[in-house]
């Protein structure tokens, strides 16, 4: 029985790049022709034509399967809707601007028919991006695999390649703060790895500025680790020994000495110290009850606006309209 590969591809304003991802797509899956495969495309909100071009393919090609939401919901969120509509018996996650080479599916292909059912692409070379954003990528991924529950590879995002079992279980997983990567590693089976070098965007921009960076990392160690919450205990019991001693010395200093001096320096340095404390804790908390909050709600993770498919998702039309 011929297995079957599912390609997810996210998709966000991504008319500059969608022709050139397309072709490579195509050209990539016409060399390991001894599998059938599907590209699902989900269109996440885009404004610009992405759609259009997107609906051009699919009458274009028989393989190509397009998932559009309602409005924007994420990237993570287009990951998700992608592996819920997938029914390849391996899956295939990497972004639309191709930073990651499709070349290097053939060597986690390699890797899962010798017995992996996870494989991710590591990065040991991120080219174009700036330095503070290397740097931070670096950082992040240390700190987060410290603070991690579960161990979390370093230098790796999103594209990967899963089995059907892997991904399975990862559908059953209902959260709605979605961080794939640390889901993946959650739910463990056999896992391995490739080495490439990222490649630089070949038009647009990214989309993920330092904001988005932020609120993602924020939800990756949240999502994967309650030491915040431990840390906000150590600052309370930090604070209320600092308070201890400095109560001490005071005593001391009006008992004992002739020094003392009614001041208000003291007083505002405890207030400050106290207060920021607190409100650090507070916020932690707020965080995690948010979380709750969300999940409490029940909402679906994306709405879909349409789902377009071909009759038949598993082979190019012709050889000809595939060049």
């Amino acid at each position: 029985m011929v297995k079957k590969i599912s390609i997810v591809i996210p998709c966000f304003n991504e008319s500059e790049v969608i022709d050139y991802t397309v072709k490579e797509l195509m050209s990539f899956c016409r060399r390991v022709s001894q599998y059938s495969y599907e590209l699902i495309f989900v269109n996440d909100g885009s404004s610009d034509d992405t759609e259009e071009k997107l609906n051009k393919y699919s009458h274009q090609y028989q393989a190509v399967r397009i998932l559009s939401f309602s409005r924007n919901f994420g990237h993570q969120q287009a990951v998700t809707a992608g592996i819920d509509a997938s029914t390849g018996d391996a899956i295939v996650l990497i972004d639309a601007d191709l930073q990651d080479p499709p070349e290097v599916i053939e060597q986690m292909l390699e890797k899962w028919e010798s017995g992996y059912d996870v494989v991710y692409g590591t990065r040991i070379q991120r080219a174009g991006e700036s330095l503070f954003k290397r740097i931070s990528a670096r950082w992040f991924y240390r700190l987060l695999n410290r603070m991690s529950e579960v161990p979390i590879p370093l230098d790796t995002g999103d594209f990967r390649l899963m089995d059907r079992q892997v991904v399975d279980q990862l559908i059953a997983m209902p959260e709605k703060a979605r961080f794939i990567r640390g889901m993946v590693s959650w739910i463990g089976f056999n896992q391995t790895s490739v080495l490439y070098e990222r490649s630089p965007r070949l038009a647009g921009e990214s989309k993920y500025p330092l904001v988005k960076m932020l609120r993602f990392a924020l939800d990756g160690i949240l999502s994967f680790s309650v030491k915040p919450l431990k840390l906000s205990i150590a600052l309370g019991f930090l604070s209320s020994g600092v308070a201890f001693l400095m109560l001490m010395y005071s005593v001391y200093i009006r008992l004992f000495t002739n020094q003392w001096v009614s001041g208000w320096t003291s007083v505002v340095v405890s207030v400050l110290f106290m207060g920021g404390i607190q409100l650090i804790s507070v916020g932690i908390l707020g965080e995690y009850v948010a979380r709750i909050y969300n999940e409490s709600k029940g909402r679906p993770l994306y709405i879909l606006k349409k789902s377009k498919a071909s009759e038949s998702t598993e082979h190019v039309v012709s050889a000809e309209s595939a060049d």
